[in-house]
């Protein structure tokens, strides 16, 4: 589930990068997060993961390669660069259902191009260089404005995952224990997250015809 902290500006100022464009930084960002979580041994459980995601991109009939990362570490799944989904070998100790829902999650926020949505955003309000001259000013404006776009993308990606695991077989209940697998509840809204609450009610609420959405791939 991707992260849009407003954090993120500072942490990459810190790291020099006030010379570059928000594009520049925010895929920096993004790599040296893929970079840090090393990838998970190969084995049965890695396995496990990978034939789970090659299931759903075949049912899905995604047309734009994709890629997996299996890791270890302190991620549990998250799309990243618009084309890469990082799964925790752990996923493979998950009943089916879940692990499924979790990883079509991911591959939502891929397919409906989430990445470049939120880099526009960010570059729409910060359009030159990364400096705190640039960023300060709008930081308050752009956090409201992405953290509303993120929990848009949030949601859909829900609906999308739901939607792939019914074509697959599975029901609404799988999709609940995806979210007891995380092994945390958000009470409230997050700038990142709707609340796990709230994510559940739309989950259980939404009807096929709601569903019923082009995933054929990109």
């Amino acid at each position: 589930m991707p992260q849009w902290p407003m954090a993120i500006l500072g942490l990459c100022l810190s790291l020099g990068a006030h010379a570059q464009g928000i594009t520049a930084v925010l895929r920096q960002s993004q790599q040296r997060l893929l970079e840090a979580l090393p990838l998970a041994a190969a084995g049965p459980r890695a396995d496990t993961v990978q034939r789970s995601f090659e299931q759903l991109c075949q049912a899905l009939g995604i047309a734009t390669e994709l890629h997996l990362r299996v890791v270890t570490g302190p991620v549990v799944a998250e799309a990243m660069l618009g084309h890469v989904v990082l799964a925790n070998e752990t996923l493979a100790d998950a009943p089916e259902g879940a692990r499924l829902f979790i990883l079509a999650h991911e591959i939502g926020h891929l397919v409906a191009q989430d990445w470049q949505a939120m880099n526009s955003l960010y570059l729409r309000w910060i359009p030159g260089e990364v400096t705190p001259a640039h960023t300060d000013p709008v930081a308050n404006d752009l956090g409201r404005e992405a953290s509303a776009l993120a929990h848009q993308q949030e949601l859909a990606a829900d609906a999308y995952a739901l939607h792939s695991l019914r074509r697959l077989g599975w029901h609404t209940s799988d999709a609940v224990e995806a979210f007891l697998l995380l092994g945390r509840e958000l009470t409230h809204d997050t700038a990142t997250h709707p609340s796990t609450r709230r994510r559940l009610a739309l989950l259980r609420g939404w009807p096929s015809s709601v569903l019923q959405t082009d995933t054929t791939g990109l």
